[in-house]
C-alpha cells in the first residue's frame, strides 16, 4: 500500500500551479472590474486543484494499466511503480471528480446553471485524455486541451463566476495562462519521447521530434511576455507581468541546450515556479 508521501507525489505537485494560477489571475480580472467576490474564488480555486489532482490520478490509473508508465524516467507514477493497486489510484481520481463537481455545483447554483455542462465536459475531457479506448492525449491533443481547460475555460470561468459576465480581459489574460500552462506539458512530453514511442503514445512531442518540441517549449514561455506588453496599451500596471521574466532563463536555457531524461525534470519546477510569478504579477496589474 502507498505512503502517504507516495499519494502526495503521485498527485504531482510540481503540475498544481497550473490549476490555480488561472483563478488567481481571473480574481485580479475581477478586482479590476470592481467585482471581486473573494469566497467564490476560493471555491473556484477549490474546483480547479481537485480537478487537476483528479486528471493527475486518472492519467497514473490509464497509463499504468496500459503499461506506458513501466519504463517512464519522471515523477513518481503509483500503478506503474506498484506502489498503489489501480483500483485504489481510480478511486482517488473519481473521488476528486466528485468533490470538484460537489464545489462547482455551488457555483453554479449562485451564478448559472450553465457551468454543470462547463463542468461536466471539463470531468470527460480529464478522464478521456489517456482514458477510454481512443485517449486523445494519444493523438497530439493533450496541448490543445491544456490551453482550453487550464487557460481559456479556468480564467474566463473564474472572472464569469464573480463578475457575472466576460470583459475583453478575462481572453486577454487566459491566452497567456493557456501557454504557460501548455509549456508544463511539453516540458513533460519532451523527457518522456524516447518512453513514448516505444509506447506508441503519439503526443504532441513524439509527433514533432526532439528539436521541434524544444521550440515550442521556448515559444510557450516567450509568447506570454508578449502578449503582457499588448495588453498594457490599455492597462500599464501590466507590464509587472514581465518582471517575471528571469524566471524563465533557467527553463528555457536547460531545454535549448538538449538537457534529456533526469536532467529535464528541474524544467517542471521552473516553468511552474514561472507560471506562479507571472500570473501573480499579472493578476496585480489587471486588478490596479
Amino acid at each position: 500500500m502507498a505512503t502517504l508521501s507516495q499519494w502526495v507525489a503521485g498527485s504531482r505537485p510540481r503540475t498544481l500551479p497550473a490549476s490555480l494560477v488561472p483563478v488567481v489571475v481571473g480574481t485580479g480580472v475581477a478586482a479590476g472590474e470592481g467585482h471581486a467576490v473573494w469566497w467564490r474564488a476560493l471555491l473556484a480555486a477549490l474546483v480547479a486543484l481537485l480537478l487537476q489532482i483528479g486528471v493527475n490520478y486518472s492519467n497514473d490509473y490509464s497509463d499504468g494499466v496500459r503499461g506506458t508508465d513501466e519504463e517512464r524516467v519522471g515523477p513518481l507514477r503509483l500503478v506503474g511503480s506498484r506502489a498503489a493497486p489501480p483500483k485504489q489510484v481510480l478511486a482517488a481520481a473519481l473521488g476528486c471528480f466528485l468533490a470538484a463537481a460537489a464545489a462547482g455545483l455551488v457555483l453554479a447554483a449562485v451564478t448559472s446553471w450553465w457551468l454543470l455542462l462547463v463542468g461536466a465536459v471539463a470531468i470527460l475531457a480529464a478522464w478521456f485524455y489517456t482514458g477510454g479506448k481512443t485517449p486523445y492525449g494519444y493523438r497530439a491533443l493533450g496541448e490543445v486541451s491544456v490551453f482550453v481547460f487550464f487557460g481559456l475555460v479556468a480564467v474566463v470561468g473564474t472572472v464569469y463566476v464573480q463578475v457575472e459576465g466576460i470583459p475583453w480581459e478575462a481572453w486577454a489574460a487566459a491566452v497567456p495562462i493557456g501557454l504557460l500552462a501548455c509549456a508544463l506539458l511539453v516540458a513533460n512530453n519532451l523527457r518522456d519521447i524516447p518512453t513514448d514511442e516505444v509506447s506508441g503514445k503519439r503526443t504532441l512531442a513524439v509527433v514533432l521530434g526532439d528539436r521541434r518540441t524544444r521550440i515550442l517549449y521556448a515559444a510557450c514561455t516567450a509568447l506570454p511576455f508578449t502578449i503582457a506588453l499588448a495588453v498594457a496599451a490599455p492597462h500599464p500596471w501590466a507590464l509587472l507581468a514581465l518582471l517575471a521574466g528571469p524566471l524563465s532563463v533557467p527553463p528555457v536555457q536547460t531545454v535549448l541546450k538538449g538537457a534529456t531524461g533526469p536532467a529535464l525534470i528541474p524544467v517542471l519546477g521552473g516553468t511552474g515556479r514561472l507560471q506562479l510569478a507571472y500570473g501573480a504579477l499579472l493578476a496585480v496589474g489587471l486588478a490596479l
